[in-house]
């Protein structure tokens, strides 16, 4: 069983910085294969970043490319992302997910996570 904890959303003007935390309850967080996902109000959950196990590779949606950058800090079980410029349409509660996986890889789908947290609220004013 694996828990998850995001903190650090809030209301921030557009062009402004925010940096997401989850603080995952794994003994082996380091076998976990970690996503970023949100959900605006009215819209299915879409993926946003995602990286393996060791942090060596990422993956970003189009939208957040060069503004978001996932990463991870194994020793302290924790997962970020660093949303720098953001714009009103980045409003959402945003999702941090993991998967449970001997064959490591990266993956963007939300059916390919076992374990979310409890999400976020991230507000952009314009």
């Amino acid at each position: 069983q694996v828990q998850l904890v995001e903190s650090g959303g809030g209301l921030v003007q557009a062009g402004g910085s925010l940096r997401l935390s989850c603080a995952a309850s794994a003994r082996t967080f380091n076998l976990l294969v970690m996503g970023w996902f949100r959900q605006a109000p009215g819209k299915v959950r879409e993926f946003v970043a995602a990286i393996t196990r060791g942090g060596g590779s990422t993956t970003y949606a189009d939208p957040v490319k060069g503004r978001f950058t996932i990463s991870r800090d194994n020793a302290k079980n924790t997962l970020y992302l660093q949303m720098n410029s953001l714009k009103p349409e980045d409003t959402a509660v945003y999702y941090c997910a993991a998967r449970i996986t001997a064959y490591g890889g990266i993956y963007v789908k939300s059916d390919d996570y076992d374990y979310w947290g409890q999400g976020t609220q991230v507000t952009v004013s314009s």
